[in-house]
């Protein structure tokens, strides 16, 4: 399984209804009782998922944020009278148990401070403090003294994306200079920052997921059209360029993914992408998409009643697991399969030549097949392209050359996949390409 993203609020204007755990055993939520809230623990990995409530001593604020650990506490991040503490809550019979962490100051009155997602192997849990002219990385749940500050990077930062499989590589969407490119904080290098999305030299771009095992990366960036944002996909240590497929825009409409299927190991263009559609103007509701980057158009459909919207997770074989929440069922998991036609769809594929889409970047010849569907001729996808006054240098260039230049990056990502490809007896040269 792989968990969803939390969708930040410069992203999509609200949270997530609810967190899940990044391996799917656990979720948590603010719930309701009344006009109180109080915490809420769901249990995922069992025949039925089932709530736990843990009510403190007094019900939460609004702003109050919960995070599951892999270990079924839930970790609470609130912000009594300018601090924030950190607890972890678990339950005990009748009552709630809570084992305080700590507190970080913000003493300056204008640092945003907000938990970043689960980290994967959820023995520890991160946040973020974004102050006036840098962004500071604590270590609140699984260190050995509390919350322990390990990095500090310039620049504003918002997003928030684990790579690799682990703890280590942090991906953040840093504003810097009037533009925002993402960068990689390493957290066992003393915090070291590397550059990672770069698609134009103006350009605004935004890492939104990632997934482990096939690499697959969800973008939005303006670089194809200024000025306005679009969503794009590419593939960590690919040579290929990153891609805006029309496929992806709906008019008045707001798109943003929120969890990837995991266990495609070598075919991230099969991977399927949940998305939440937003209708325009904020009052028309939220409604589900299906994407993969192999297919032309979006699978539109329902949410079920009830959606604690903006969650979800994939399971490997293809089934999206919507928890929800109603007063005839409150705790409930809707199971949603990939659409059968876009199944037999992709059986039918038709290969089209390399030329067709790539003929003004390099050695066409180093890039895979990318099929096609064999009905009516859609819209070609586009590639980032730069104002005709940028310098060449300014160029989209493939992910490897701009984006993904950190070696351990790539290399990580590389070694995890043909480790697998090993195992599952395919070819060394069906592996992705590194420098």
């Amino acid at each position: 399984m792989t968990a969803c993203a939390i969708e930040s609020a410069a992203e999509n204007g609200t949270r997530a209804g609810c967190v899940i755990s990044a391996d799917g055993s656990y979720a948590a939520r603010l719930a309701s009782r009344g006009d109180s809230l109080f915490p809420e623990r769901w249990t995922l990995d069992g025949p039925e998922p089932y709530a736990v409530p843990l009510p403190g001593k007094q019900p939460e604020e609004p702003g109050t944020e919960v995070q599951p650990m892999a270990d079924g506490r839930v970790l609470i991040h609130r912000v009594p009278d300018g601090r924030h503490t950190f607890s972890l809550l678990y339950p005990t019979g009748p009552g709630t148990g809570e084992v305080p962490l700590g507190a970080v100051e913000c003493r300056d009155g204008t640092t945003e401070l907000r938990l970043l997602p689960p980290a994967p192997g959820g023995l520890r849990a991160y946040a973020v403090a974004v102050g006036r002219s840098s962004t500071t990385v604590w270590l609140v749940a699984g260190g050995p003294f509390g919350p322990e500050r390990l990095a500090e990077v310039p620049g504003r930062c918002s997003g928030g994306v684990w790579l690799s499989g682990g703890d280590r590589l942090l991906a953040l969407d840093r504003e810097l200079g009037g533009r925002t490119k993402t960068v990689v904080v390493d957290l066992e290098r003393d915090g070291e920052v590397s550059p990672l999305l770069q698609i134009a030299e103006r350009s605004n771009d935004r890492l939104l997921l990632a997934d482990a095992d096939s690499g697959l990366l969800l973008i939005r960036s303006d670089a194809p059209s200024p000025g306005q944002d679009r969503l794009g996909w590419g593939v960590l240590g690919s040579t290929l360029p990153v891609r805006f497929p029309d496929s992806l825009r709906l008019a008045d409409h707001t798109v943003t993914p929120f969890a990837i299927q995991p266990g495609q190991m070598l075919t991230p263009e099969y991977c399927l992408v949940a998305l939440r559609i937003a209708g325009g103007g904020g009052g028309g509701g939220s409604w589900l998409g299906m994407w993969r980057p192999v297919d032309r158009w979006i699978h539109q459909l329902p949410a079920p009643e009830g959606w604690l919207t903006g969650s979800g997770l994939w399971t490997k074989d293809g089934v999206l697991r919507l928890p929800y929440a109603t007063e005839t069922l409150p705790c409930g998991v809707s199971r949603v399969a990939a659409p059968a036609e876009a199944v037999e769809a992709v059986d039918e594929v038709s290969l089209i030549t390399h030329s067709a889409e790539y003929a003004e970047y390099p050695e066409p010849s180093d890039f895979p097949d990318f099929p096609d569907s064999s009905g009516p001729v859609a819209p070609m996808e586009e590639l980032a392209e730069p104002d005709d006054e940028l310098a060449s240098s300014s160029r989209p260039v493939p992910l490897q050359q701009a984006p993904f230049t950190v070696r351990k990056l790539s290399s990580a990502f590389a070694g995890r996949r043909l480790a697998q490809a090993a195992r599952a007896g395919r070819a060394a040269a069906e592996e992705v390409t590194v420098e």
